[in-house]
């Protein structure tokens, strides 16, 4: 996400950073291409200017110009504030606020936004996300009667995500829809109701009627805009829009895997002053995640969001499997259907090449000439599953005849299991050093990769 302004912002305090010291010229230069960069990402023009303001004035008086190694000062300065632009510290208090459920269930959620803003999917999202991360029994209200098909979306995706579609068709009044379901939710004691309204190709007085009809029929404890992360400072200004007509709580942004330029994201909070609650980050439903400022600013600094990449991997680690992947470790019983196990568990975290984007150092510039091929993580996947049992667990059995069998079966080729075969053992001989409390025997490896 944010590629061209990743890569722009790194560039420019790259610069800062090889210098010995600054001068006021270096840091006026530092700025002039942080504000192109902001322009070219579609930031909003008020914004950019508030921005590169307070950057000055923070950089000229912070003892900056002149000191020896101004260079990360500088940086800090810019991540602080950029995390203040895109909401602060005090973001991840305001997001949570903006979804706490409601003592008298069922928390009633009304999603508001543009056609095509990705607002049924990000209605099933949230419901998966609340039923997977509080418990929560969620029901979802397919309230947008006029885009052709969308009632039988909500019922897909919503049934992916393991929450109850209340529908009507699209021949009743969209608003007389939202009534039925909250009485049904209340009836059949949901803890929550997450209404999918209606949109428009743009802003218009219709829509904000029936949006403030609904409002006034629900009273709805939250309302969620979600905006396309893909329109740039437009989103901004129909953010504008809707908070004078529709009084929304927070944003849920979408589409930030795509070729976002980060416009919608760093104009939203500063232009109206609502927090962005989460953020889509994929077309899977479990891709959907909290939206942290300070974390969202270290990663398009290309500082890394080592806290997210830990929280995914918790979120899939069970402590007893670790426990036991620890106890195979030490006495060198790791086979490959554990590996298989380690690596479908790390597919489900994400792809890879996000997972790689939060590690610090792997920013913008480095990961655009990588590709991460996820389709080799395929081909081991059928090698792995073409294998007897005992040979999973044994792999030294694997020799001439059995490879031969394990590549027809698997579609791949005799030299591609060998190459897995062979990496699985220098794997499993450092992960047995390592459990054992041992440096691992580098100078072997080497000369077995040769």
């Amino acid at each position: 996400m944010f590629e061209s302004l990743t890569e722009k912002l790194q560039g420019a305090l790259a610069d800062v950073r090889n210098r010995g010291t600054l001068s006021e010229q270096d840091v006026d230069a530092a700025l002039r291409t942080i504000r192109l960069a902001l322009l070219e990402a579609d930031v909003n023009l008020k914004v950019v200017r508030q921005f590169t303001a307070s950057l000055r004035e923070r950089c000229k008086g912070a003892d900056v110009i002149g000191a020896l190694n101004p260079g990360q000062q500088v940086v800090k300065i810019v991540a602080e504030e950029l995390t203040a632009l895109l909401g602060g510290e005090d973001g991840d208090d305001a997001a949570e606020a903006a979804l706490a459920m409601s003592a008298r269930p069922p928390t009633i959620v009304l999603m508001a936004g543009l056609q095509g803003s990705g607002k049924t999917t990000a209605s099933a999202k949230l419901a998966r996300y609340l039923h997977a991360e509080r418990g929560a029994e969620v029901a979802l209200a397919a309230c947008d009667v006029y885009r052709p098909a969308a009632v039988e979306q909500l019922v897909k995706v919503g049934s992916q995500a393991g929450a109850e579609v209340y529908q009507q068709g699209t021949e009743r009044d969209p608003v007389d829809v939202a009534a039925w379901a909250l009485e049904r939710a209340q009836a059949e004691h949901k803890d929550a109701l997450i209404v999918d309204t209606s949109g428009r190709l743009h802003v218009d007085e219709a829509m904000m009627e029936e949006l403030t009809r609904m409002r006034d029929a629900l009273q709805p404890d939250h309302v969620l805009l979600v905006v396309d992360a893909m329109t740039g400072q437009d989103a901004a200004g129909v953010a504008e829009s809707f908070s004078e007509s529709v009084d929304f709580n927070a944003v849920v942004i979408t589409k930030l895997d795509g070729d976002a330029r980060g416009g919608a994201a760093l104009s939203i909070r500063a232009l109206t002053g609502r927090p962005i609650a989460f953020a889509s980050t994929g077309e899977r439903l479990e891709q959907f995640e909290r939206f942290h400022p300070d974390r969202m600013a270290q990663r398009i600094l290309g500082m890394g969001d080592v806290m997210s990449l830990i929280e995914k991997a918790e979120a899939q680690f069970e402590q007893d499997e670790a426990l036991e992947l620890e106890r195979k470790l030490r006495r060198n019983e790791f086979g490959l259907d554990d590996f298989l196990g380690q690596l479908q568990t790390i597919r489900r975290m994400g792809p890879l090449t996000s997972l790689l984007g939060m590690l610090p150092g792997m920013g913008g510039a480095e990961l655009k000439g990588l590709r991460v091929d996820e389709r080799e993580l395929d081909r081991i996947e059928a090698i792995v599953r073409s294998m007897t049992p005992e040979e999973r667990r044994r792999p030294e059995l694997i020799k001439g005849s059995r490879r031969l069998r394990i590549a027809r079966g698997s579609g791949t080729s005799v030299p591609q299991v060998n190459a897995l075969v062979k990496q699985f053992g220098q794997m499993r001989r450092v992960m047995r050093d390592v459990g054992r409390g041992k440096m691992p025997d580098l100078g072997a490896l080497m000369r077995d990769a040769r």
